[in-house]
């Protein structure tokens, strides 16, 4: 049977209409879907227990396979497992109305999507475009996307997190994203967009905590013109606008309460009611959140609503904190900088080592975007390419490192003028009788001397010479030009 366009471009190009294995051992359920089917342009097979569709998937390679929860034979999860482990097609799960244990535990055991009975058609037919979609990918699509590319590092942590990534590239499930501020939540959702079978669709983040409560149900659902002062025309919410895609809510937990409830609705209806509407709009979209703080916490505090944490939370993710994986930093940096170098066109800046010994040594409360804030700022104030640590005036620097001052301190005082009462270099002025005859060549000629034996103590590391004289950085810094010190 020859395929519709709106199932795959794909396969109506080879003359051949994909296959779905209709599970259920209902039989007018396994009529109405497989006629449903057969009117999207499909090719419908049927089976009535677990091991017929065992039968059925040995025999013939499926774009999709839709089952029944509960079977004579065993369950629905049952054969999602099986069909998972074995890498075969994206299977989806046919849940009863209201029954949203069922759906994310199915999700949880590897189920592309699901739906709920009665079964809607034009979900049905989104689930299917979705599914053959999926199945269409090439192998390998995942492992070259940009932001896949992105998460940079070798720590253990990062290599789960990447492979994880990878293994959601043929599910619908819900993701949500925990970490905290900085440490790349966004990078990490658009890294599961570009891995899905959704990648050619529309990304659309949103942050949670930045849309003023009054405004939030039109944002996310979209208006009707003239449904209140201002509309003068019709407008699509991020729902809309996430069409065929994903939905990313970012800091999902500033949700206020009476959204949580509107939102629930839809993720579980997959309709939503533009401001203003009489009837509801189905919509196709993967949701994935992220937040920072510790959404069980707050649903024991009643501030989230528990139904929505268990739709939310069906796949859990994990970016871990710069600070677990130091040992990254040096990777990071030059990606960073490579980025900028491109934006900038110039050349790549390079970092010195003490200033590589530096970031490794540095907490980064703000974790990665910290640390590209500290090498944009080095590379726009920096005297050339090569970045040195005092280029890069990290936060409280000098007193994670007192170890070389206080060395110094412990040593034998060197003194600033020799037993003869005179400076060892007399610049532009002249002792009579021990009096200078310029005071401020003087006091220079001290100054001078001063901060090269400082220097010379803390083996040239400036940082550790500013604390060791009891000036800041910058203050050091200035004297050093004012004087002509290299």
């Amino acid at each position: 049977m020859n395929e519709t366009p709106q199932v795959t471009e794909k396969s109506a190009a080879q003359g051949r209409a994909p296959a779905v294995l209709v599970v259920d051992d209902e039989a007018d359920l396994r009529e109405l879907l497989s006629l449903t089917l057969l009117r999207l342009g499909l090719d419908v097979d049927t089976a009535e227990s677990v091991a017929a569709a065992r039968a059925r998937l040995g025999q013939r390679r499926y774009s999709l396979c839709l089952t029944d929860m509960r079977l004579p034979d065993g369950s629905g999860l049952d054969l999602v497992r099986e069909v998972t482990q074995s890498a075969g097609p994206p299977i989806a799960v046919i849940t009863a109305y209201g029954s949203a244990e069922n759906a994310v535990a199915a999700l949880k055991a590897g189920a592309f999507d699901y739906l709920t009975k009665p079964v809607d058609v034009e979900q049905l037919r989104m689930l299917v475009r979705s599914a053959v979609r999926a199945g269409a990918a090439a192998p390998g699509d995942a492992s070259g996307t940009p932001a896949l590319a992105r998460l940079t590092g070798d720590a253990p942590a990062m290599r789960q997190l990447r492979a994880i990534i990878v293994r959601l590239a043929n599910s619908m499930a819900p993701v949500m994203i925990h970490g905290e501020s900085g440490s790349g939540k966004e990078l990490a959702a658009r890294a599961i967009h570009d891995v899905s079978s959704r990648r050619l669709q529309p990304f659309v983040p949103v942050n949670c905590g930045a849309i003023p409560e009054t405004l939030m149900e039109a944002e996310f659902f979209g208006y009707r013109k003239g449904a209140f002062t201002g509309a003068d025309r019709d407008r699509d919410g991020f729902f809309q606008a996430a069409a065929g895609g994903t939905l990313f809510l970012d800091e999902v937990a500033e949700l206020p309460l009476a959204m949580q409830v509107k939102l629930l609705r839809a993720i579980q209806e997959r309709r939503v009611r533009k401001v203003g509407a009489s009837s509801e709009d189905p919509v196709d979209v993967r949701i994935v959140s992220a937040t920072h703080q510790d959404l069980a916490a707050l649903v024991s505090k009643g501030r989230f609503r528990q139904d929505l944490f268990y739709r939310l939370n069906v796949i859990e993710v994990r970016v871990p904190p710069l600070r677990d994986r130091l040992d990254d930093v040096p990777q990071l940096a030059d990606a960073i900088l490579a980025r900028i170098a491109e934006r900038t066109g110039r050349l790549p800046p390079r970092l010195s080592p003490e200033a590589v010994a530096a970031l490794r040594s540095y907490r980064f409360p703000g974790n990665v975007r910290e640390l590209e804030n500290v090498l944009e700022r080095a590379v726009a104030l920096a005297r050339d390419d090569l970045l040195m640590e005092d280029d890069l005036m990290l936060p409280g620097w000098e007193a994670e490192l007192p170890s070389e001052a206080q060395t110094a301190l412990d040593e034998e005082p060197v003194p600033l003028v020799p037993d003869s009462g005179e400076p060892a270099a007399q610049d532009g002025f002249a002792l009579v009788e021990g009096v200078p005859s310029s005071l401020p060549s003087y006091l220079d000629a001290l100054e001078r001397d001063a901060i090269r034996r400082a220097l010379e103590r803390t083996r040239y590391n400036r940082t550790a010479a500013a604390q060791l004289l009891g000036i800041t950085f910058r203050q050091l810094r200035y004297r050093m030009q004012r004087l002509a010190i290299k």
